[in-house]
């Protein structure tokens, strides 16, 4: 049985408390602080990323924005809502929801569900499903660029 550990990071100092279960790893506060102080010394040198979060609202629902144009992605990926919703860690029911929401902000769906048979069935994206995704990551990219040199500005401001 593979000894318990506190989160500790491999190779930090560990003691074995007398009268504590059998491979249950103790690690002191000091242990603990290095190895955090570590950790964020690492996030720190990472480059920082720069992500454009668009989102079409109709009303107070959101029509379109990322979560969707992911899930859209991940559907034409696995063809199945179930298999997709699992892939992005998502209940079924949640991804059902938002692929309903978006089919009813549309003039056309951008999925077709199939019914369940031997396979279990599946849906796919339509031609305004697959439109969807192009547009949207085509508008981040274009942001992202017509941006450059003011995020490059924002980046070179911050402590990294």
């Amino acid at each position: 049985m593979p000894a318990k550990t506190t989160g500790i990071k491999p190779g930090a100092k560990a003691a074995t408390r007398a009268g504590s279960r059998a491979g249950t790893r103790v690690v002191s506060k000091a242990d603990s602080k290095a190895g955090a102080k570590a950790d964020t010394q690492v996030r720190n040198k990472a480059r920082p990323e720069v992500r454009f979060r668009m989102r079409i609202r109709k009303g107070e629902t959101v029509a379109l924005g990322p979560g969707k144009v992911e899930l859209l992605e991940a559907v034409r990926e696995h063809g199945s809502i179930s298999a997709a919703a699992r892939s992005l860690d998502m209940s079924y029911r949640r991804a059902w929801l938002l692929i309903d929401e978006l089919n009813r902000s549309l003039k056309s769906p951008a999925t077709v569900s199939e019914q369940g048979g031997q396979s279990g069935g599946g849906c796919v994206l339509t031609e305004v499903g697959e439109s969807i995704v192009r547009l949207y990551r085509d508008v981040e990219a274009q942001a992202e660029q017509a941006c450059a040199t003011q995020i490059g500005d924002l980046i070179r401001l911050m402590r990294l």
